[in-house]
């Protein structure tokens, strides 16, 4: 049996974090991670890197006006909390309170930075959301956070005091008549191994690396799921935590995104690829009509955006645009497909902003069979045909759906009465906004081709729910006690509390989350 202080199950970056404060306060810490060191920093490695934050510097120089009472009002009208989420609430209630502090304050005094434009996400859809502009994003992405962690930890690998073993898949929780005290694993050879510690910490990430247990926790998803999270984040841990006596709440709550596309090199089976959506393309179903009567648009309300799709007579749907509207518009969430935010080349990110990112656009058309263009409709109709080996597209329905929009579009500003162009005005009412959205012209107008089409499928991201937990991170059982010696952070205990979000996030609060829970369970901890 190998003994250590603080055993954290997975090397995430609640699990990096938490070992950092821990270690901070001179405990040896033991870090036990499935993966390889090239997937250290789990999901956070390939994120975008933005964050929700409350009433920060960088808001006030852009002259938004935020407060903590503003955001929890925003917070619990997205939430919808269920009554009895007594640990939910005061999670979410602590986040708005405390992101700027341990989240903003706390990653600027290692050395980090953030892009000086603050975006505006989940509005909602009638003005429910975010009420100010709250998304922040990491210069560098979640990849400088995790490398930044990374650095900070290695003196005390270097020194003995911290340990980071790979290729251990956590089995079993061990618990006695003193609490929880450690866990058993195999390794990648089958080999079992046990670990002693006086505290254990769950970080293994949400259940929606798993395609099985989204549909057990969310039966009315759509069949085509394409798997947009870590693949380890299975919820094989959350069911040792569950065998103990521990409370599991809100599996069914899930933050997936409704613009998926199969990645195009796959880095497991299933894998796809979240874009961020044009809000200026047309919404198609499968059949080629626009949806509505309401259409769709992207950076409102992404939960309901992906209630409509489930809704819908076909899994997946049509984005239709030219290149004009592409080369503004579209982009893939993660660090992955963003290299100019990411390596921090800023020359390189102002020229994509404002001139469009033509190397992204044209990666997407040469490697994805999912991004078709054409010069002509009618070629365009039967290329998407093509891809679904159908004839369910119809020209002539296609036709109807962009020639109404355009013809709409054609009078003139004072004439619009169509919700997806007022939604595209409230967008570029918002200067940082109005960089990446296109102000409206016919999508059939010369000189903006050609045309493209993308077919796209619902893909998973990350729990809402999970291990239920109190303001210290500490595990609670289905008693509503604390079990000792088990602390569940980050997406492992929804973000906080098992639920912290609720219904539906107001967007960027799943870093944050994961930053918070791990400096609360460090703290608990090193006072205990």
């Amino acid at each position: 049996m190998k003994q250590t202080e603080v055993l954290i199950i997975g090397a995430g970056i609640a699990g990096l974090v938490c070992a950092y404060e821990c270690l901070q306060q001179g405990l040896r810490v033991t870090i036990l991670e499935r993966e390889g060191e090239d997937r250290i920093g789990g999901l956070a490695r390939w994120a975008f890197g933005g964050m929700a934050l409350v009433d920060t510097p960088l808001q006030r120089k852009n002259n938004i006006k935020d407060s903590a009472e503003l955001a929890w009002r925003d917070w619990c009208n997205f939430a919808e909390y269920e009554a009895q989420t007594t640990f939910e609430q005061a999670w979410g209630h602590y986040y708005v309170e405390h992101s700027r502090r341990e989240v903003y304050d706390y990653l600027l005094s290692k050395g980090l930075k953030f892009l000086p434009a603050v975006a505006w996400v989940e509005r909602g859809l009638y003005g429910a959301g975010n009420s100010v502009p709250r998304y922040h994003v990491l210069w560098g992405t979640g990849k400088k956070l995790v490398d930044c962690f990374l650095e900070l930890l290695l003196p005390y690998r270097q020194g003995g005091q911290l340990e980071i073993v790979h290729g251990h898949t956590c089995t079993e929780i061990s618990q006695s008549k003193d609490g929880v005290q450690g866990c058993v694993t195999r390794s990648k050879s089958g080999e079992k191994e046990s670990w002693h510690a006086k505290v254990t910490v769950v970080a293994t990430g949400g259940v929606n690396g798993s395609l099985e247990q989204v549909r057990k926790n969310m039966p009315h998803v759509c069949e085509e799921l394409l798997n947009g999270a870590h693949p380890s984040a299975d919820g094989l841990v959350h069911e040792g935590v569950a065998k103990l006596g521990g409370k599991l709440v809100h599996l069914d709550k899930m933050w997936n995104y409704a613009a998926g596309i199969p990645h195009p090199k796959p880095h497991f089976p299933g894998h796809g690829l979240s874009l961020v959506p044009s809000k200026s393309a047309l919404w198609l179903d499968h059949r080629g009509e626009r949806i509505g009567p309401e259409p769709l648009v992207t950076g409102f309300d992404t939960h309901a955006l992906c209630e409509r799709i489930t809704q819908l007579e076909y899994p997946y749907t049509w984005q239709v645009l030219n290149l004009r509207i592409a080369l503004k518009e579209i982009a893939v969430s993660g660090s992955e497909h963003n290299p100019s935010i990411r390596d921090q080349r800023l020359l390189r990110f102002l020229k994509e902003t404002l001139f469009g990112n033509h190397a992204l656009i044209q990666q997407l058309l040469n490697e994805s069979d999912h991004v078709i263009s054409a010069e002509s409709l009618p070629e365009l109709v039967a290329a998407m045909n093509r891809l679904n080996g159908n004839q369910l597209v119809e020209l002539a329905k296609v036709e109807q759906s962009i020639l109404g929009y355009d013809a709409m579009v054609a009078r003139g500003p004072r004439f619009w009465n169509d919700d997806q162009l007022r939604r595209i005005q409230h967008a570029r009412a918002w200067k940082p906004d109005r960089l990446r959205t296109c102000s409206p012209k016919p999508i059939l107008s010369p000189g903006h081709g050609p045309l493209i089409a993308i077919k796209l499928r619902l893909i998973t991201r990350k729990s809402l729910g999970g291990i239920q937990t109190d303001l210290s991170s500490q595990v609670m059982d289905v008693a509503g006690q604390n079990m000792k010696g088990l602390y569940a952070i980050g997406e492992a205990a929804g973000f906080g509390g098992g639920g912290a979000s609720g219904k539906r996030s107001l967007e960027g609060t799943f870093l944050s989350g994961c930053i918070m829970t791990a400096q609360s369970a460090a703290r608990s901890i090193t006072n205990t």
